[in-house]
């Protein structure tokens, strides 16, 4: 089922690999791993969810959120403020959007 979370998702998956030239932190070898990495990870498991999507890729999604607003200070680039908000906010939002999935899944009974 094609929710729109989901193309959010993919939305915000695209921006974090994007953003390291967008926002200029493409020298911050930390920060720029960690947007490339976890933006390609959030955009492939966006694509599976459009595609048919299991409750797994919400959960992982979520496991990838909270790496994103944990990851400034285990991988200390809070100095560069452009990568840490952009960390912080972009693993709200996305851990918004898995949860909000995970919420509307029917459970078993």
């Amino acid at each position: 089922m094609k929710r729109w979370q989901d193309w959010g998702s993919l939305v915000l998956g695209i921006w974090l690999v994007l953003s390291p030239w967008l926002l200029g932190y493409s020298t911050t070898p930390s920060a720029f791993w960690n947007a490339l990495i976890v933006g390609a990870a959030v955009t492939i498991l966006s694509i599976l969810a459009l595609s048919g999507g299991q409750l797994w890729e919400e959960w992982t999604d979520l496991v990838l959120a909270v790496w994103l607003i944990l990851s400034p200070w285990i991988l200390n680039f809070t100095a560069n403020t452009a990568a840490f908000w952009n960390a912080v906010i972009v693993g709200v939002l996305i851990g918004v959007l898995a949860l909000w999935v995970t919420r509307q899944h029917p459970r078993p009974a």
